[in-house]
């Protein structure tokens, strides 16, 4: 009688924890599965006007921008966030860079933009469209917000830019993502891994990094990773106090941060 039980309850611990096996294995395959709608959310684009709409075709598929056109050397390209309609950022670029032509990346899928977004799909776009902005303006000026961040990083390392400027910027979206999901192999899984870690030490454009005092995103530790993993006097690292992730850019001392020489 005391085998038949022992065995019943072996049994019945076996069971769960195969059972548990099982559905931590689902929930890795949902986890990776769906990873990128975890990390991009498009939006709709509802801050542009016909004059301010421009369209760039990369490898067949048709990318929207939001533009502010100007003759002269020198302009700006702006990479947003992960859940951003550019075109609202537009008017404040315009009064912060007042001599430069603005030209602001609606990404795969978001703004009425073709495709579906993917890091190495978003630095094929980028490279384009410094390419073509470059042919036009010979000093450029890259700006990436958050996830943008990790695009303008690794563009910077393989462009010749003018300036670089990122705010709220991560040293790894692969380290976000293990804090974040501590429970699971996410560097066995993550397939978009923004590692402007590994870019940062090519970069030879005069650099400032703009952090909101309260990020609750970004970690403050992880911005603070980023900056040192630039050469020695490339960047410069601005704090904003009192703003979180979302509302740096509602400081007053953002605008001035931004077109801070």
């Amino acid at each position: 009688m005391g085998a038949n039980l022992f065995r019943r309850r072996w049994r019945g611990i076996m069971g769960l924890i195969i059972g548990l096996a099982v559905f931590y294995a689902i929930l890795c395959a949902l986890l990776f599965a769906f990873q990128r709608q975890l990390i991009y959310h498009p939006q709709p684009s509802e801050g542009d006007t016909a004059d301010s709409r421009q369209s760039l075709l990369v490898d067949g598929i048709r990318l929207q921008l939001s533009v502010r056109p100007r003759d002269g050397p020198d302009a700006l390209v702006y990479f947003g966030g992960n859940a951003e309609d550019v075109s609202q950022s537009l008017p404040d670029l315009s009064l912060a860079f007042p001599g430069h032509a603005l030209y602001l990346l609606h990404y795969r899928g978001f703004g009425g933009s073709e495709g579906s977004p993917s890091e190495e799909a978003l630095h094929a776009d980028a490279l384009a469209l410094f390419d073509q902005v470059a042919s036009h303006h010979p000093h450029v000026t890259v700006l990436g917000r958050s996830l943008g961040s990790g695009i303008a990083v690794r563009l910077a390392s393989q462009r010749p830019i003018t300036r670089l400027i990122l705010v709220t910027p991560f040293n790894s979206l692969a380290e976000l993502a293990r804090q974040r999901f501590a429970l699971f192999p996410v560097d066995w899984l993550l397939q978009d891994r923004y590692e402007s870690w590994r870019y940062a030490p090519r970069v030879r454009a005069p650099t400032r990094i703009i952090a909101a005092g309260d990020d609750e995103v970004v970690p403050r530790a992880s911005t603070e990773r980023l900056y040192a993993h630039f050469a020695a006097a490339v960047a410069t690292l601005t704090l904003i106090p009192g703003t979180g992730h979302n509302t740096v850019s509602d400081s007053p001392d953002y605008l001035r941060a931004l077109a801070a020489p």
